[in-house]
């Protein structure tokens, strides 16, 4: 039965990670590019992909390698992009319950990507690891194959394919919050709320001088705590069948 739920649960993932893997792997092919541009291989690109699952990130990192800068400022530049997956990650360890090990946690945490939480984040009840595991094994492939045929055939393609190629990825954050939105006045109103607030950002004058990543962190934390402090909610326990690692 252990087996039987954790296959189960697998298969799910995995099927609920099509649509991501084919998200990346239609933005792969820009960072692709960008990758090319800096100097590295199909091969080089590929593993930066699958190592690095962030698009803001690597490209950051592309532009610091095509800059010969050094390490450090890499590892900085890495570290502000992909800030705001640090409170995903946070969120992430509340879904799970308390019986989930460390490997799990640090599997799981590898490839926290927005995507990926948004998917795991809406699961019902308590985020099951090997669901997680489907997602991640589903989606992480299309986002390194994508990034290294980018780097063999992207400056192929024509500009404005390789741009309508990237508009897939919003499609997807929209097959996220929609649902639970028409399902929820308070969810949606947040969402409206959100909208609205990071484009404002992009006009005022301080905030439009921050980088995108920052301005995420700054409106995730504010409009989260103003949402758990105005519409708190009980804490739903897992009632449902499933063996959990």
């Amino acid at each position: 039965m252990h087996l039987s739920s954790n296959r189960s649960l697998l298969l799910q993932g995995l099927r609920d990670g099509i649509p991501i893997c084919l998200g990346y792997f239609a933005v792969g092919f820009t960072l692709g590019i960008a990758a090319k541009n800096a100097g590295l291989s199909a091969f080089q690109a590929g593993l930066a992909s699958f190592l690095c699952n962030a698009s803001a990130g690597e490209y950051a990192g592309f532009q610091v390698i095509a800059e010969n800068a050094g390490y450090i400022t890499m590892a900085i530049m890495i570290l502000v992009a992909n800030a705001r997956y640090l409170l995903m990650s946070c969120a992430l360890t509340q879904k799970l319950g308390p019986e989930v090990g460390l490997l799990p946690r640090l599997l799981i945490g590898f490839d926290v990507t927005d995507e990926i939480f948004g998917v795991c984040i809406a699961a019902p009840g308590k985020l099951k690891p090997w669901y997680a595991y489907g997602v991640i094994l589903c989606a992480l492939p299309g986002w390194s194959l994508g990034t290294a045929l980018g780097v063999l055939v992207g400056n192929w393609l024509p500009a404005r394919l390789v741009s309508a190629l990237s508009v897939g990825l919003f499609g997807m954050f929209l097959a996220v919050i929609i649902p639970p939105a028409r399902k929820d006045k308070v969810i949606a109103g947040l969402v409206v709320i959100s909208m609205g607030l990071s484009y404002l950002c992009t006009k005022l004058p301080f905030f439009r001088n921050i980088s995108s990543g920052t301005t995420v962190i700054i409106l995730t934390v504010v409009i989260s705590v103003a949402a758990a402090l105005l519409f708190p909610i009980k804490d739903q326990e897992n009632t449902e069948g499933g063996a959990e690692v």
